[in-house]
């Protein structure tokens, strides 16, 4: 049991070197969702949704996946569905947040708590400037982050890929 938390919490030291306009992946785990989804929260419309399932055995920290302005943070109370579910994103708790990269382009990006997870942290608030890789939360013991970007972006995943949080490129931003 003791080395089930200590693989919940633990923070490796990864470096992190992307360009300037990829999209780096925010945590580890598997790409579970990618498609077009009408996002209501914030942009009020249609954008790619990309989901990565956090299973218990994956590192839960999670970064900044673009360099910018934290244009948007919220808390949402919610319940504790499994994070494969797909009324987790709306809702389970969550907490979203949104970076406007310095070519204009916005990245929403959302921790969802699961049936197991039961604490959403995240040490960023509105106007703080962040960079590609630094943390920004960490779901305990939980379960998924979504990222909602342009319908323009460029994917360089798959679904089923096993990607890791530093390490992964998502995509790339086109310029505005």
């Amino acid at each position: 049991m003791v080395y089930l938390i200590v693989q919940f919490f633990r923070v490796p030291n990864r470096s992190c070197n992307f360009e300037e306009n990829d999209i780096m992946c925010p945590a580890d785990g598997k790409v579970v969702v990618i498609e077009e989804v009408e996002e209501t929260e914030y942009f009020k419309d249609k954008r790619i949704q990309i989901s990565i399932f956090m299973s218990p055995l994956n590192v839960h920290a999670n970064y900044n996946p673009i360099s910018g302005i934290i244009k948007y943070v919220k808390y949402h109370p919610g319940l504790f569905l499994v994070a494969w579910h797909p009324k987790s994103s709306t809702d389970n708790e969550r907490s979203t947040l949104v970076t406007q990269h310095k070519n204009g382009r916005e990245v929403l990006f959302r921790q969802i708590a699961g049936a197991v997870a039961r604490r959403i942290c995240f040490y960023v608030k509105q106007e703080d400037q962040v960079k590609t890789g630094d943390e920004f939360g960490f779901i305990k013991f939980g379960s998924r982050i979504d990222l909602l970007l342009p319908l323009d972006t460029t994917i360089d995943i798959k679904i089923g890929d096993k990607v890791k949080a530093k390490m992964t490129k998502i995509g790339e931003l086109k310029a505005k």
